[in-house]
């Protein structure tokens, strides 16, 4: 008999996410662990649930039965947690911890709202950077953290969030991609060292052969917003425009309104994962379990 619901949940995030490796940064363990859990189901039910494909997975006949199914008990789960929530009606702060990127430009207004509707308690957030949510949730003064950075501790459960891409940008029009050459046409802003954004694009330019050294860098800055406020305030230069490169969701209303241009690098990916992380000993922790699902299944 299956005494929890944790290796149906595995299996029902693997046929989401149409692999095992996808499954696994979800989920927040390793793509072995996700392995052995579907290995366990199949042996327990005596049938082959997944077939393995060059570009993904199949659910077999009985693998799609059993989706039914699960999709069925996930929803019982789910009414039942809340109504535990409200038998429980505790009266909490929840303390919600996030990198600068998603605490300044991803999570304000309605998201905070639905989270603190949700849980039918006030949330209170912290700002900081990765390293430092992911000590605040270490020992737990922090429920839940919101990182970009995956500083990765044994004590600490990752779940995959969000897709973030970094991108160029400037206040001066910018054609929709850039090539390489041109990068040394501009006067650069950076963002400091130590940063994980500027640890990111270095590595990146580093595996193209990018000479960073050669670039005309004027000033660096600490913060997106500092680096967004500054780009915004600079003089317009059509000759050699004013870039930096940024989170795309730092500057989607400017660049809706037309106050500033993004452009993409041509022959660079510049694409990050945003994590959920909680602490390993609250998994079943009703409060802290339903928030990271309400997370997770993009309500917020």
């Amino acid at each position: 008999m299956l005494k929890d619901f944790s290796k149906i949940e595995t299996f029902l995030v693997v046929a989401r996410e149409r692999g095992f490796s996808k499954a696994s940064l979800k989920l927040g363990i390793s793509q072995p662990a996700v392995t052995q859990q579907i290995r366990y189901l199949e042996e327990f039910l005596d049938t082959k649930l997944i077939d393995r494909k060059k570009n993904g997975i199949k659910l077999t006949s009985a693998g799609e039965e059993l989706y039914k199914v699960a999709l069925e008990l996930e929803s019982a789960l789910v009414h039942a947690e809340n109504q535990m929530l409200k038998i429980i009606n505790k009266d909490i702060t929840f303390n919600l911890g996030a990198s600068f990127t998603i605490g300044n430009y991803i999570l304000p207004g309605e998201c905070l709202n639905t989270i603190s509707k949700h849980i039918n308690n006030d949330v209170k957030i912290t700002i900081d950077v990765s390293k430092k949510i992911v000590e605040g949730v270490k020992d737990r003064s922090l429920d839940l953290g919101l990182i970009e950075a995956p500083i990765f501790d044994e004590d600490i459960v990752y779940r995959k969030w969000l897709e973030d891409e970094l991108v160029l940008f400037s206040n001066t029009p910018l054609p929709r991609e850039v090539n390489i050459e041109d990068l040394y046409n501009y006067e650069w802003v950076c963002r400091e060292e130590g940063s994980h954004t500027r640890k990111i694009v270095s590595e990146k330019f580093q595996e193209l052969g990018i000479k960073c050294k050669e670039f005309n860098v004027i000033s660096e800055v600490n913060s997106s917003t500092a680096l967004l406020n500054t780009i915004m305030r600079s003089k317009q230069n059509l000759e050699r425009p004013i870039v930096s490169i940024i989170s795309k969701y730092t500057i989607l209303q400017e660049v809706a309104n037309k106050q500033l241009f993004q452009s993409r690098i041509k022959g660079l990916n510049l694409t990050r994962s945003l994590y959920v992380i909680s602490h390993k000993n609250n998994k079943s922790n009703p409060y802290i379990r339903s928030t990271i699902d309400y997370i997770l299944s993009g309500k917020c």
